[in-house]
């Protein structure tokens, strides 16, 4: 008996240890999961049936917008266009600074201004991620981001681009012998032909410091269109991200569209320096207003705001000069009929204000993610690459005393009880900080950048790559602030490439100032808003989407940010703008069109093709979808519930 109960145990034993065993391999195994763990948990509930895929509420939400179907890019030169020779007037070295937008932009406008002053451009450098600012030894500044060769094979024929300038005239760049210009965004032709040009032909070497988002200005004379197609030659196909960045960037894609789902994607647009420029602080609280306001004293110093310090914040924001807040956009997407469990995605290395303001947003819609959702520590700190570590700041770090420290002070401070002494004065650790704004508490004046924080700058452009091909790639994308006017904004960039490469897909380009009128006509209710608003907010909101948002979009943005609207001169239209008059269709699309050359034969012939395989494939499903609704007796009105049948969407209706 005994003999059987020392065999139980044993076995007992031996089956925890194995038990012990397997549980830490799991949780070896799936530690890197856990970052992403959202997406397993929303993809079993909306897993899709075909009835949903192709019902009439499915494509209200997420389908191509039909009037726009006929656009497709084509940037090739359509005129005489000589190819790009190595006998030139020299060379052209350019170090950029700025934000993702910014840097990209002014790459786009070097190749073209190369292109202009017929000389070689040297790979530029990009200072935020300069070997300088602790970043993996394994890149150099352009190639932290972007695809070098693939960037110098695809412009072969407009410029000649090289790594690096020759020995020889390195040295003399070096000893500071060649006239370094710092032009700014809005730089003419002129200014090129009769300044830097002799200048370049003189000393065959030539510095540009971009700091201002771009060097060329937006609006060039319609003789120069070729050079406005060279721009989107070089946005939207010669700057490829390095695979690595290409590779995460897809399979953030693939995850958000696991199980067969659509998702949204929303740039909210807070960013500090939009804020500060348009006055924007007053929206915020406490922290948050004191550090809009410092940066826009900085700005007025800077030269780069001629209007007063304080402002009414409020007016602005009536007057559209400031972002939709992330709680107005939940609401806007609540109106438009997007249901609760709607995937989101989160896009933008800055978000200010933390995630304080994004929890409205994510009360309403539990489905918002952003790149730390999507991806874990390991695939974020492969794309980084090795970093050597750096001293942590001595003022950030907690004070650690000795023992003989500790004694020293018990045996001076006397008998006890004693009165309590005044508090002294003492620095503010690390701990009792809020975030990166915790300079606010200790003094007036930002410190300088840390070497982290440097890092950290770097790191945000990976963050902002990753986002924008997330963004690109989406079947919807909603903007919180574009076409702001301080410069290249990240949302008007996506929102031009997305126009470029497929016009048709949803892309919402809302008017703040009408919508900030509509929420002021129902601030008490905003929840349970009338019928009427929900209409006033779908009917502008679809007309955005359409000719009449790209008209509009046109006027307000293209003479200041040439990317966010890349059309007529980068597009090509399968049908005539005759055809369009004769049809009898709205004024707005016959302006649209008349403007746009007819795309090449065998492109229509492609697209044809292409359109008829869709036919097809939506006829077999089409079919199917019937056989399912007869069997299951399916509705595919109810996939998607109406607002208009929501009897608690307003009360007092």
């Amino acid at each position: 008996m005994k003999s059987k109960i020392k065999w139980a145990a044993l076995g007992g034993l031996v089956l925890s240890f194995a038990s012990l065993i397997v549980h830490l391999f799991l949780a070896k195994s799936t530690v890197d999961l856990v970052q992403y763990t959202a997406i397993t948990v929303f993809t079993e509930d909306l897993t899709p049936t075909l009835a949903t895929r192709k019902g009439p509420a499915f494509r209200k939400l997420w389908g191509n917008v039909k009037s726009l179907e006929p656009l497709h890019p084509y940037p090739n030169p359509r005129s005489t266009y000589p190819v790009a020779v190595e006998q030139n007037n020299g060379f052209i070295y350019a170090k950029i600074s700025g934000s993702f937008e910014k840097i990209r932009n002014s790459i786009v406008d070097l190749v073209a201004i190369s292109r202009l002053l017929n000389a070689t451009l040297v790979i530029p450098e990009i200072q935020e991620s300069a070997r300088s600012k602790g970043i993996s030894s394994n890149f150099k500044s352009f190639s932290y981001l972007y695809n070098e060769d693939q960037f110098i094979a695809a412009l072969a024929n407009d410029v000649t681009i090289v790594k690096s300038l020759p020995p020889i005239l390195r040295e003399a760049r070096r000893r500071k012998e060649y006239q370094i210009f710092k032009p700014k965004s809005s730089a003419s032709l002129r200014f090129y032909t009769s300044e830097v040009l002799p200048r370049l032909k003189k000393a065959k070497v030539i510095g540009l410091i971009l700091t201002d988002g771009g060097c060329l200005q937006s609006a060039l004379p319609s003789s120069m269109v070729e050079y406005q197609r060279l721009r989107c030659r070089v946005s939207f196909h010669a700057l490829q991200f390095r695979p690595e960045i290409e590779a995460l960037g897809k399979l953030m894609v693939e995850r958000l569209r696991a199980s067969g789902q659509s998702y949204l994607a929303y740039h909210p647009g807070l960013k500090r320096d939009a804020l500060a420029y348009h006055g924007c602080a007053e929206i915020f609280q406490d922290v948050h207003t004191e550090l809009i306001q410092y940066r826009r004293a900085q700005m007025i110093k800077q030269g780069k705001i001629s209007e007063e310090l304080n402002v009414d914040s409020h007016a602005r924001k009536r007057n559209g000069s400031c972002p939709l807040m992330p709680e107005e956009v939940g609401l806007l997407l609540r109106a438009m009929g997007y249901p609760p469990r709607t995937r989101i995605f989160l896009s933008g290395s800055e978000t200010f204000g933390g995630q304080r303001v994004m929890i409205p947003l994510r009360a309403m819609y539990t489905n918002l993610v952003d790149r730390t959702s999507l991806c874990s520590k390991t695939e974020l700190a492969n794309l980084v690459g090795p970093e050597t570590p750096l001293i942590p700041d001595p003022d950030q770090l907690l004070p650690v005393k000795s023992p003989n420290q500790l004694k020293s002070e018990w045996d001076k401070s006397g008998p006890r009880p004693r009165p309590l002494p005044p508090p002294p004065d003492r620095p503010i650790y690390r701990h009792e900080k809020e975030g990166w704004y915790g300079w606010v508490a200790e003094k007036d004046k930002e410190p300088e950048p840390s070497l982290n924080d440097q890092r950290e700058q770097a790191h945000r452009l990976l963050w902002d790559a990753l986002d924008y091909i997330v963004s690109v790639d989406a079947e919807v994308f909603f903007p919180g602030f574009d076409n702001d006017g301080s410069g290249p904004d990240f949302a008007s960039l996506v929102m031009g490439h997305r126009l470029y490469e497929m016009a048709s897909a949803r892309t919402f380009r809302p008017n703040r100032k009408y919508l900030a009128e509509l929420f002021n006509t129902t601030v008490d209710h905003l929840y349970y808003p009338p019928r009427n608003w929900t209409f006033a907010v779908r009917e502008h909101l679809n007309k955005s989407l359409a000719e009449e948002g790209l008209l509009k979009e046109s006027n307000l943005s293209k003479t200041k940010f040439f990317l966010s609207h890349p059309i007529p001169e980068c597009s090509c239209s399968t049908v005539k703008a005759t055809d369009i008059v004769h049809s009898g269709k709205n004024n707005n699309l016959h302006l649209l069109f008349e403007r746009q050359d007819e795309c090449p034969k065998w492109m229509q012939q492609l697209r044809t093709q292409e359109a008829k395989a869709d036919e097809v494939d939506s006829q077999e499903d089409e079919t199917d979808l019937d056989g399912q609704s007869e069997s299951e007796g399916y509705n595919g009105t109810d996939a998607i519930p109406s607002l208009e049948q929501d009897e608690e969407m307003d009360p007092d209706d």
